[in-house]
C-alpha cells in the first residue's frame, strides 16, 4: 500500500525572503528542487496553513509550510547504536568526523541501522532533541557515498543545520578529496564542466549528458603518479565547486581516470581495493556561530595509504 509522507516545517531566520521550492529542497536534500516545484504546483503545499501553488512565493521567518506526497518506503525508527565514531572536532553546535568507510550516512529502506545517524544516537541519546528529523537525517547537512571515507560535518542544533546549509548551497563550503586514480593526467592541473545527470540507459548511474542535467565543476590537481600492480596510476587533489551525486567519479571516468576499484565507473573485474579509493581529505568552512575559519584534515586510512605508497 501507498503511504504518504508528511512534514510541517517553520521557516528560520535564514530563509527569509526566500523561495518557497527553495526552502522546501534545501532541508529535503533526498529530492529536487524540481521535484518539489512540481509538488507545489499539485496543490501538496500549504503555507501557513492555506493552499499555495506558486513555487516562487517568498517566505517570511516563522511562516509555516507543511508538504505532503505520497511514497512506497517508511523511514524506519531511528535507533540508538553503540558504533564508534572517529571525532576530529566537536564543539556544542557541531562536530567533524572521520567517515569510516562501508557505512551509510542515515536509515533508509534496506539499511535500518548500522549508519552514522544511529552511531550519533547511541553516542549522545538527545542528539536529535534539537533537531528536525524529517526523513531520519537529523544534523545531516551533507553526504559522503557509502565507501568512501573522510570529514564529514554535522549540526547539533537547528540554528547550525539551517546556516551550514545555505553555506553549502553558496559554495562557502570547500571541500577536497584524495583520490587514486588508473592512467596519468594529461595536465598537472585542470578544471571539468559538464552537465551530469542520470544515465540514458542504466538508471542507477550519473553519466556526463548534453542536456537536462545539473552543471558539475571538479578542479583537480596531479599529486604524483607511478605504477600500481604494473599499471599506471595517479593521486590526485579533488575540489567540487558543486556537490552532484558520485560527481568526481564520474568526471574521472569520463577522463579515462577511473577512480581505482570502482566497479559501477570504472574496470568491472577492478579488485585491487575492497571500495573505491575515494577520500574527503580536507574540510573549511567558517564556524556558522562565532564566524572563525575552520579546517580539518582527515588522515588516509589504512587500505588509501598502502596503495598509495606503492606509488
Amino acid at each position: 500500500m501507498i503511504e504518504r509522507k508528511k512534514i510541517e516545517l517553520e521557516v528560520p531566520m535564514e530563509f527569509d525572503k526566500d523561495r518557497l521550492d527553495f526552502f522546501i529542497a534545501k532541508l529535503n536534500p533526498d529530492n529536487s528542487r524540481t521535484f518539489f516545484q512540481r509538488l507545489i504546483k499539485n496543490g501538496a503545499v500549504t503555507l501557513n496553513g492555506k493552499l499555495c501553488k506558486v513555487p516562487r512565493t517568498a517566505v517570511r521567518e516563522g511562516d509555516g509550510v507543511t508538504v505532503e506526497w505520497p511514497e512506497t518506503a517508511i523511514i524506519p525508527a531511528l535507533v540508538p547504536e553503540n558504533i564508534h565514531l572517529p571525532i576530529i572536532y566537536e564543539d556544542d553546535t557541531l562536530l567533524v568526523i572521520d567517515k569510516p568507510t562501508g557505512m551509510i550516512v542515515h536509515p533508509g529502506a534496506g539499511n535500518p541501522s548500522g549508519t552514522i545517524v544511529n552511531a550519533l544516537l547511541g553516542r549522545d541519546p538527545e542528539f536529535s532533541a534539537d533537531l528536525p528529523v524529517e526523513g531520519g537525517r537529523p544534523g545531516i547537512v551533507h553526504r559522503l557515498d557509502k565507501d568512501t571515507s573522510g570529514c564529514m560535518v554535522i549540526a547539533k542544533t537547528t540554528s547550525v543545520l539551517f546556516k551550514l546549509s545555505r553555506a553549502f548551497s553558496e559554495r562557502k563550503v570547500h571541500k577536497t578529496y584524495a583520490a587514486l586514480v588508473w592512467g596519468v593526467p594529461k595536465y598537472k592541473e585542470d578544471k571539468i564542466i559538464t552537465q551530469l545527470g542520470r544515465h540514458p540507459v542504466k538508471r542507477q548511474k550519473m553519466a556526463v549528458v548534453e542536456r537536462n542535467g545539473k552543471q558539475a565543476i571538479t578542479c583537480y590537481e596531479l599529486i604524483k603518479s607511478g605504477r600500481i600492480n604494473n599499471l599506471p596510476a595517479s593521486l590526485l587533489s579533488v575540489k567540487i565547486m558543486t556537490g552532484r551525486t558520485h560527481q568526481i567519479r564520474v568526471h574521472m571516468a569520463s577522463l579515462k581516470l577511473p577512480v581505482i576499484a570502482d566497479k559501477l565507473y570504472g574496470k568491472k573485474n577492478d579488485d585491487t581495493a575492497p571500495r573505491q579509493m575515494l577520500h574527503a581529505w580536507k574540510l573549511s568552512f567558517k564556524h556558522p556561530v562565532n564566524g572563525e575559519q575552520m579546517n580539518f584534515t582527515a588522515p588516509f586510512p589504512d587500505d588509501f595509504k598502502q596503495l598509495e605508497e606503492q606509488l
